[in-house]
């Protein structure tokens, strides 16, 4: 392959954004960029709520591209195509000027539970899972009809809905698309006629005109416009060739692409992803299954997705809480060797890390986070910081014993060297936990939205040219010498779950 120039990798995280260029000739990739360095401000105006405005994500999408640019020297005229990864579930809504109308109602907020919940009764358990393959709980399409009701005077000037991602395509090209895998997360795909799901548009009052045109996952959709060519220093008329939500994404960037293939992420949320290729659900929609983005007619692809809102969010909250108890504060590396220093199981010390708003598989609940156990007289802040990544792990474990029953045989898990996964700690305790051969690689959701672009493009010929060069930089067995330890600390804190979260 002898292809000069650049693909250009956006990742639009709820905590900040990521921006990455891919040498076209060697898959290597030369730079990196990420706006703030602090983490965005997820503003929660009531209980359960959680909004970010889209304009700030665009204000960082151009500081993370001018970092870009000036700590690489490389001119980013060179760069061939782009590609968007974003958070997933999120709800943008603008006018016929295509200015916001309102913060976008993000992935963790809750407001819409019981609007899904109802929705769920009345079309019927049955058709929205033969259908949907889920409930449609607190996505995308529930979050409107909550506007709906709740905020009429801003629904009547909609004129087009979309996701984060939707919403930086539209700025890059002018224009307003949404993808196959994306109306999946927003519960507004049908899975049977492999369209758009009109019936739950219909049972909201909702027209579906407000919707995005529908495009491939893989494909050009749209051109970079002067105007904001020009703003971001990049070369007027470059494709946007690829879009995909974080966690299908994700998949990708690990090339987790086939049946019985698995992804994992430990950053705000935690997430387990695992590709199948038949229209499969869980009947209780604890895990749920999306479009993935390299489905076909021919060769259909599913992700089970399993996801636990108080991960990473929860490693921050304790890291700020114990800095204060300390002059010089604490870094997360201090955090880990401290944590490393308690036994497993943390001498029957138990959380439940689940501050993070509803959580889908304890059903749609808000049981929020809590400690259990504590012995005054033997606990210190090393039990605290270990039992929180256990229990973080636990909740995964919760959440991968659905997809085992769904039919997922779990073996082996990959992913990214990043955030939570950068602990030893937490990735034996995963490894253990979950008995799966753990694969980190060296790859982040930014590196896996360039290389999507290069696909969509047609720059590459196939995935498997864009992953040509990805390399495993460590594994991580289950400890055997663990394993009972943690099994019996799994079912302890497993049944302080059902109580604490009145589960049955």
């Amino acid at each position: 392959m002898n292809k000069s120039g650049y693909l250009l990798g956006y990742d639009i995280g709820s905590s900040s954004i990521k921006a990455s260029l891919i040498e076209i000739n060697t898959g290597r990739c030369p730079a990196t960029a990420t706006s703030p360095q602090s983490e965005m401000e997820i503003v929660s105006r009531k209980p359960g709520w959680a909004e970010q405005d889209p304009d700030l994500w665009w204000e960082h999408v151009r500081r993370a591209t001018a970092s870009l640019r000036s700590a690489s020297g490389i001119d980013l005229h060179d760069v061939k195509t782009i590609g968007i990864s974003y958070q997933m579930h999120g709800l943008v809504m603008v006018d016929d000027r295509k200015r916001v109308l309102a913060p976008s109602i993000i992935w963790c907020d809750s407001r819409a539970v019981e609007t899904g919940d109802r929705a769920f009764k009345a079309i019927g358990r049955k058709k929205c899972l033969r259908y949907l393959l889920n409930s449609p709980g607190n996505f995308t399409a529930s979050k409107l009809k909550w506007v709906k009701d709740n905020a009429p005077e801003i629904y009547r000037r909609i004129f087009k809905i979309m996701l984060p991602g939707d919403y930086i395509a539209m700025k890059l090209t002018d224009r307003i698309t949404t993808t196959p895998s994306g109306l999946s997360e927003g519960i507004m795909w049908d899975f049977q006629r492999r369209q758009r799901a009109d019936f739950v548009l219909e049972h909201y009052g909702i027209s579906p005109e407000v919707l995005p045109e529908i495009c491939p996952c893989f494909s050009v959709q749209g051109e970079v416009t002067k105007a904001c060519a020009d703003e971001l220093g990049l070369k007027p008329g470059i494709s946007v060739s690829y879009r995909a939500g974080d966690q299908p994404n994700n998949a990708l960037s690990l090339y987790v692409l086939n049946p019985g293939e698995v992804a994992a992420t430990a950053g705000t949320s935690g997430v387990v992803y695992g590709v199948i290729d038949t229209a499969n659900h869980d009947a209780a929609c604890r895990v749920n299954t999306f479009v993935h983005v390299n489905n076909a007619a021919a060769t259909p692809r599913y992700g089970v997705l399993l996801c636990v809102n108080g991960t990473g969010i929860l490693n921050r909250w304790l890291r700020t809480v114990c800095s204060s108890w300390s002059a010089e504060g604490l870094s997360y590396e201090q955090m880990n060797a401290e944590a490393a220093q308690a036994p497993a199981g943390c001498d029957g010390l138990f959380i439940l890390p689940y501050g993070n708003g509803s959580e889908r598989t304890l059903g749609n609940k808000n049981i929020h986070a809590s400690m259990h156990g504590i012995d005054l007289t033997r606990h210190t802040r090393g039990h605290i910081l270990r039992a929180a990544q256990e229990g973080i792990v636990f909740a995964l474990r919760y959440g991968l014993d659905i997809m085992r029953n769904m039919g997922l045989n779990i073996r082996v898990v990959r992913a990214g060297h990043a955030n939570m996964f950068k602990s030893r700690l937490f990735a034996e305790v995963f490894a253990t936990v979950s008995q799966a051969q753990l694969e980190l690689y060296n790859t982040d959701g930014s590196q896996g939205a360039a290389r999507g672009a290069g696909i969509g493009a047609g720059i590459y010929k196939n995935s498997t040219e864009a992953f040509a060069n990805l390399r495993v930089v460590k594994r991580v067995m289950p400890n055997s010498r663990l394993k009972r330890t943690y099994e019996k600390s799994y079912a302890e804190w497993k049944s302080i779950l059902k109580i604490g979260g009145n589960l049955h």
